[in-house]
């Protein structure tokens, strides 16, 4: 059976369920102590498929009781996650993303709903591969590549329609 894509009705639940299993694995794995509060940022960011900026994470710990964690807490949290290659920041947006890949390093493509903010990791080998190319065309080597590419999901099209 293949995950859904996010856009596609399914139990957010499950997406956080599996979040945190890989998560637990992969800190246990390089000796990193994934924090309570570590697990409840990453459990933010994978309850919607939407990309979200600390500040919204920071608001979401305090409505459900959370406790009031100081930006800078959010911050480590969301650093620590991507370090660990648990998340993915969105530089255009300054939010984050969970992985669908995680603690493995690669680079990805991103499809951006630019009505309802869903967001969609794709990784192409061939895009990847093209984008390493033209560098090396021009003597240029990529460290690191993240694409975000900004259209319309298959509902906002069809609720346009």
């Amino acid at each position: 059976m293949t995950a859904p894509t996010a856009y596609e009705k399914h139990d957010h639940h499950q997406c956080i369920d599996e979040a945190l299993l890989a998560a637990r694995k992969i800190c246990k794995k390089n000796g990193a102590r994934l924090t309570a509060l570590r697990e409840q940022v990453l459990s933010k960011v994978w309850q919607s498929h939407r990309p979200l900026g600390a500040y919204a994470i920071l608001e979401l710990l305090s409505d459900e009781g959370q406790g009031h964690p100081a930006p800078p807490t959010v911050y480590r949290a969301l650093d620590f996650l991507q370090e660990n290659g648990l998340v993915h920041r969105l530089a255009s947006l300054n939010a984050y993303i969970g992985c669908d890949a995680p603690g493995r390093a690669h680079d990805s493509q991103f499809l951006i709903c630019r009505h309802c903010q869903i967001t969609v990791e794709v990784a192409s080998d061939s895009v990847s591969s093209a984008l390493k190319t033209c560098a090396e065309r021009r003597d240029f080597a990529i460290l690191h590549s993240s694409v975000e590419i900004v259209g319309e999901c298959p509902n906002c099209q069809q609720a346009q329609s």
